[in-house]
């Protein structure tokens, strides 16, 4: 692959902002149907871990192709459009319902997320995100860019336990049995981690036609790994 000889940190790319929006759009659809715990087979988990797991491709392809320092900037984007989207529906939920309009009740079952629930969205989120994408980003400066089927699989197994184990302690603690709460950790943990070996060939695919089509494949060899250090630009290859 040929390479800018002096890449610019405010260079653009064709697919980028296709990933990011489908990136966020996983996340928001997942936190609404995680209001649902649902049985598949042999794991009960709730229904966001469905479509959940995509969210770590998505973050696992941002990571390897454009670098970490993009990648942090998208994680914060779905964190804002989380905050945003829950923040909406609690006051929505709140507000006065409309005499003739009978379906509160429902309403507050399905989209009237608790402030426990959304913090613990919102912690797991970013802390599972953040972890995935740093381990990614320092195995490709060891490996030099080889076994991709070892980077993404390492950062989700810690990624995801991280996410799947934080978002139940806080969101659910004293609510449900401990058995319960144990066997989600456990059926959501492995259904994650099994989609995302599942799904290895697509992010091979998808991780080579993007460094095609964007001429990029980002080393993070002097990246600033500081989650909050958003002011930052891409500055090694």
């Amino acid at each position: 692959m040929t390479k800018p000889a002096n890449p610019s940190p405010m260079r653009g790319f064709r697919h980028l902002d296709t990933i990011t929006a489908l990136f966020v759009t996983v996340l928001l659809i997942s936190n609404v149907a995680s209001t649902k715990i649902v049985d598949f087979g042999f794991f009960t988990f709730d229904g966001g871990t469905l479509l959940f797991p995509l969210s770590y491709i998505f973050g696992d392809v941002l990571t390897e192709v454009y670098g970490y320092a993009r990648s942090r900037k998208v994680i914060w984007t779905g964190f804002v459009a989380a905050l945003v989207m829950a923040v909406t529906f609690m006051v929505v939920g709140g507000l006065p319902a409309a005499p003739e309009w009978t379906y509160q009740e429902a309403y507050d079952q399905i989209l009237g997320l608790t402030p426990r629930i959304v913090m613990a969205s919102l912690i797991a989120y970013v802390v599972g995100s953040f972890s995935n994408s740093f381990i990614l980003a320092k195995l490709k400066v060891v490996t030099q860019g080889q076994k991709l089927w070892m980077r993404t699989i390492s950062s989700t197994l810690v990624g995801q336990v991280l996410d799947t184990g934080l978002f139940i302690a806080i969101a659910f603690w004293g609510l449900f049995p401990p058995g319960l709460m144990v066997t989600l950790i456990v059926s959501n943990y492995i259904f994650k981690c099994g989609v995302e070996i599942l799904f290895t060939p697509i992010t091979y695919w998808l991780t080579s036609w993007l460094k095609r089509q964007e001429n990029e494949d980002f080393y993070d060899r002097s990246t600033n790994f500081n989650p909050f250090h958003l002011l930052s630009h891409p500055a090694s290859r």
